[in-house]
């Protein structure tokens, strides 16, 4: 089914950014999208960010609309995540994730980044 890897969390200040890395073992366009997710401690995990299959459509959940951007290299078989004017609410460990095209489900995920930011 493949594999997911992210990278480039870390530690920062509030009103820094940071850019997640999501590097796929096969072709992401065998997916209906890629995804973004984030857990916070104790709490579930939440859908973040998406990019459809063309690239064309993007979708942010409210809270990181104008501070995030998830884009896609194709040719590395990757998406990004850019975020921008971080808050100490965002820390969370990051998840990419890549739906399914048939089930329409999330069902490949990576192992996480954890993501930190101190006030």
């Amino acid at each position: 089914q493949g594999q997911l890897v992210e990278s480039g969390g870390g530690l920062v200040q509030a009103g820094g950014s940071l850019k997640l890395s999501c590097t796929a073992s096969g072709s992401i366009f065998s997916f209906n999208s890629m995804g973004w997710f984030r857990q916070a401690p104790g709490k579930e995990r939440k859908f973040v960010a998406s990019i459809s299959r063309t690239g064309t459509s993007t979708y942010y959940t409210d809270s990181v609309k104008g501070r995030f951007t998830m884009s896609r290299d194709g040719a590395k078989n990757a998406v990004y995540l850019q975020m921008n004017s971080l808050k100490p609410e965002d820390t969370a460990v990051y998840y990419c994730a890549a739906q399914n095209s048939f089930s329409r489900i999330y069902n490949l995920w990576g192992q996480g980044t954890q993501v930190s930011v101190s006030s």
